[in-house]
């Protein structure tokens, strides 16, 4: 369990994509070969069969499409503010959708304000495919790479400890014993996957729904909070009523986001109504 709540939390989920142009270069195929086949030949490469059309592709080979983040920070006066962080802000701006860009604006945005980070099988996963893509793309994010001489001189998000929260870690045991965000978040009384899932992320984006893989990406990272404040709960940084306090922090957030223009939270909001009432 963690030891401690940071003053800013970041609850971060990373959608990715495999990447046609990743595809094209390892497997020398023709440049005007359009992606979705360019797709479909690197999923058969990974093994893939009738039962399994779009196996797991390595990370390095996919690209970095949304990150979406809730974070909270606490003040000084020890008011609490949440707002939720999306990249891209704009899907139909080509200079926002960039990889490098969505990858390089999280990592320069973590390294300037040093939160405590939160993910399910982020340890693995997320930081993982931000590691790789972003040498792929030739970034540099200095701070947030940089670390400390002494663990107790800096936050070091590549070392174990409460600078990187992973739940999956946590909670997770052998095998089948690990339960999905999913199954821990909806057991919980927790919306988890709504009409969208990760298998459906590549046909979104091949067919240009990237505006509803933001969405799927926002709502990921509102369940991951959610479960995190229940972790924090059980592990007594939060009592019953301070719970109760940051939950509806949380309700309150997604209401004003909705009245901003964000409808599809309300979904989100209805079955996180409907699990509270089982």
């Amino acid at each position: 369990m963690f030891k401690s709540v940071f003053d800013k939390v970041w609850a971060f989920d990373c959608e990715w994509v495999p990447d046609p142009a990743a595809g094209r270069t390892l497997y020398k195929l023709p440049a005007e070969l359009p992606d979705r086949d360019v797709l479909a030949h690197m999923w058969q490469q990974a093994g893939a069969s009738d039962d399994d059309p779009m196996p797991f592709l390595k990370t390095i080979v996919c690209r970095v499409v949304s990150i979406a983040a809730v974070t909270r920070q606490r003040r000084r006066d020890g008011s609490v503010q949440l707002h939720l962080l999306s990249l891209p802000r704009d899907v139909s701006d080509t200079a926002q959708t960039a990889e490098a860009h969505v990858i390089g604006t999280f990592l320069d945005a973590i390294g300037e304000h040093k939160p405590q980070l939160v993910g399910f099988n982020s340890i693995n996963a997320d930081l993982k495919i931000l590691l790789q893509r972003a040498v792929v793309n030739g970034l540099s994010a200095a701070e947030f790479c940089r670390r400390p001489d002494k663990p107790w001189e800096g936050v070091d998000y590549f070392a174990r400890g409460d600078a990187h929260v992973d739940i999956k870690d946590i909670v997770g045991g052998w095998g089948k014993a690990t339960p999905s965000l999913h199954e821990l978040a909806v057991l919980s009384g927790i919306p988890g996957k709504l009409d969208v899932d990760g298998n459906a992320v590549a046909s979104l984006w091949l067919e240009g729904h990237l505006d509803r893989i933001v969405a799927y990406n926002e709502c990921d990272a509102l369940s991951t909070y959610l479960v995190w404040l229940r972790l924090a709960h059980l592990s007594g940084h939060f009592d019953q009523r301070s719970y109760a306090e940051e939950q509806n922090r949380v309700r309150i957030l997604v209401e004003s986001l909705i009245t901003q223009g964000r409808e599809h939270l309300q979904a989100y909001l209805t079955e996180w109504d409907r699990l509270a009432h089982l």
